[in-house]
């Protein structure tokens, strides 16, 4: 990296910090002694999702995160854990190739949805699994136990 101040190309690391998927990190250079910030993020890989009829539309990370957000809704999920839930998931969607079935991401977010809150995660399950009386909730908390 380069000093923005001096241009010497040897800097070094003094501090770092991981946030939302962005690597924040503090440098000094070694000849000048200047500090500066740096970021960096991980290029976005462009994936797709296939829809259960068929359809192809670009993923959108947004939604998958304001859904897991609505689901943790007024319980005691820190927005890092959000962030990180969703950071998981994008990972392993790219890991399965650049089209993803809503059926694999569903199951990515249960997954990560019952390491956050077991609430957040009865929540999805109903939505997801079509839940539609009180026996489908019960089953559902049976195999939480």
């Amino acid at each position: 990296m380069d000093c923005p101040y001096c241009l010497n190309k040897e800097t070094k690391v003094v501090d770092k910090r991981n946030s939302d998927g962005i690597a924040k990190r503090r440098r000094e250079c070694l000849k000048c002694n200047k500090r500066f910030n740096t970021l960096e993020s991980l290029e976005h890989v462009d994936l797709r999702v296939l829809k259960k009829d068929g359809r192809r539309e670009d993923f959108n990370r947004d939604k998958l995160k304001r859904g897991i957000e609505k689901a943790c809704e007024k319980l005691p999920v820190e927005t890092e854990k959000i962030n990180r839930a969703v950071a998981n998931i994008e990972d392993n969607m790219i890991k399965k190739g650049k089209e993803v079935k809503t059926e694999d991401i569903g199951e990515m977010v249960s997954k990560e949805l019952k390491k956050l809150n077991k609430v957040a995660y009865i929540r999805f399950a109903s939505v997801y699994k079509e839940f539609v009386d009180l026996n489908d909730f019960k089953q559902e908390l049976r195999t939480l136990k």
